[in-house]
């Protein structure tokens, strides 16, 4: 158990926008300084990473949360609202920008599947944010290395066995039944390859 619980700590779902943003910068290079490279990786950081773990703290200080691990849908409810409020509001601004109008359209593709997942709560479905995440960024290296003609076919490989573990430590721990880990894993990696496609297209 503590190979599965090591899996679900090292990719856990709120370090896949981070590890999206630095992929991006590395296999899709654009006419931006390494100073403002920095700066948008930095500002991802802070707003994906740090902004929620306090919020989950606090929430947990506050006794809304009984647990890190928010095991239940009502839990879950109140920082899946935060989160998608955070990845639509900074795909935003990264559209504003003109200089990483890919990037932009995989946090809105990433708000889409954790608005989701918010209404999937109400009628009790607890999908696996784990799979959502992995499933989207292989979604949006997908369409990226289609789109772009690059050679991540290596890449892609690796996720997607990272996928396979991660997908089988949430169902060793207990943490999801079958049906929530994979419909996770399709809607992410849909829902990138939708928006990424139809924003390539227009």
């Amino acid at each position: 158990m503590k190979f599965y619980k090591t899996v679900s700590y090292l990719f856990h779902p709120i370090l896949f926008p981070i590890i999206g943003t630095i992929l991006y910068f590395i296999f899709l290079p654009r006419y931006i300084n390494s100073r403002s490279e920095r700066s948008l990786i930095l500002t991802v950081f802070i707003t994906t990473y740090l902004l929620p773990m306090l919020f989950v703290y606090l929430l947990k200080r506050m006794n809304m949360i009984q647990s890190y691990d928010m095991e239940t849908t009502e839990e879950r409810k109140f920082p899946l609202l935060f989160l998608t409020i955070i990845s639509y509001l900074l795909g935003i601004m990264l559209y504003r920008t003109h200089i990483v109008e890919e990037l932009a359209v995989f946090y809105f593709g990433m708000t889409l599947t954790l608005l989701i997942s918010y209404f999937l709560l109400y009628i009790h479905f607890k999908i696996s944010l784990h799979a959502i995440g992995i499933g989207g960024l292989i979604g949006f290296l997908g369409v990226l290395s289609f789109s772009y003609e690059l050679n991540l076919i290596v890449v892609l490989a690796l996720f997607f066995i990272i996928s396979g573990a991660i997908m089988t430590s949430r169902l060793k721990l207990k943490a999801h039944e079958g049906k929530e880990v994979y419909l996770g894993f399709i809607i992410g990696l849909v829902i990138q390859i939708i928006t990424s496609t139809i924003n390539h297209n227009f």
